[in-house]
């Protein structure tokens, strides 16, 4: 149920984290007003239509509060709703209701909003078989959750941190003294290390992704070229996309390409169109909207 890169006991410790800063030495507002024995059932219902996420994580953080609260749900992650549709209920102790009720929507808002994003731009390239990656711009502390979140709108992960894979990008290839060098040290790692770690390099001009694809010919070694900002955008809001087509055709299927830059809804097709093996787009995590969903509690 969960994705391969959070365990349990990850997901349990940062729920745990997130209710000692809600919580700290107790809900006093509840405690004040609301009896201990008295019971509540709350109602999760879609204010509007997107993709819901998050759901497992909402019933981990009630399970955390009371292990006795009940969640039922009547949707799945991953699954789509309609504004109004009701997608689960909770029952239990008010008091319990009313202390997790708060984080377990900030985490299902937010992973469903990160989901809606990512499935609409999914569809949208769907006609040319383009995946959509995400990147490393998360909210710090909810990286994985924020993974899983593009994973269960039918996007595809990257690399989860720097540990994973090397990327290449502006900054390594001045540091190390330009693209073949670079390109060399990361081979040698590889190999030092025995770490099947896929290397990716970042390109911005097709003179440097010339000289990518002539490293790559000698000695190989090169999965993936991201080609950066390659889409210029133009005072309507659409993009150019003439240089990237020229760099994908450069490429020939040689090796992956990864498209960057300029990347929302409305440029995405065309983006797509080019040919380009995926996509990827910081905003997905970085700027997706939460998605409106509430809970309402009923006394009983």
């Amino acid at each position: 149920m969960l994705p391969p890169y959070l365990t349990d006991t990850d997901l349990d410790a940062l729920i745990a984290r997130a209710l000692e800063e809600d919580l700290g030495t107790g809900d006093v507002t509840t405690q004040a007003i609301v009896a201990p024995e008295t019971q509540a059932t709350g109602v999760f219902l879609a204010k509007e239509a997107g993709t819901l996420a998050g759901l497992e994580v909402a019933r981990r953080v009630f399970a955390a509060v009371d292990p006795y609260v009940t969640v039922n749900w009547t949707r799945a992650d991953g699954q789509r709703v309609e504004a109004g549709t009701v997608f689960g209920t909770v029952t239990g102790a008010a008091a319990s209701l009313l202390m997790a009720e708060r984080l377990a929507l900030n985490l299902l808002q937010r992973m469903s909003g990160i989901a809606t994003a990512t499935r609409r731009m999914v569809d949208r390239v769907r006609p040319y078989g383009t995946r959509i990656l995400d990147t490393r711009k998360t909210a710090p502390g909810l990286r994985l959750l924020d993974k899983w979140a593009v994973r269960l709108g039918g996007g595809t992960n990257h690399r989860i941190g720097l540990f994973d894979m090397i990327l290449i990008k502006e900054n390594h290839i001045a540091a190390a003294g330009g693209i073949e060098a670079a390109l060399a040290a990361a081979q040698t790692y590889r190999i030092t290390h025995a770490e099947p770690l896929e290397i990716e390099i970042e390109v911005r001009t097709l003179e440097e992704l010339q000289r990518v694809l002539a490293y790559h010919e000698a000695h190989g070694g090169v999965e993936v070229v991201l080609l950066d900002n390659m889409t210029p955008r133009a005072d309507d809001g659409s993009v150019d996309t003439t240089l990237l087509r020229h760099a994908v055709r450069l490429v020939d299927g040689q090796i992956g390409t990864e498209a960057s830059g300029n990347v929302t809804l409305a440029t995405v097709e065309a983006i797509a169109a080019t040919g380009v093996d995926a996509i990827s787009c910081g905003a997905l995590t970085h700027s997706a909207a939460a998605l409106d969903l509430s809970l309402t509690i009923d006394l009983r």
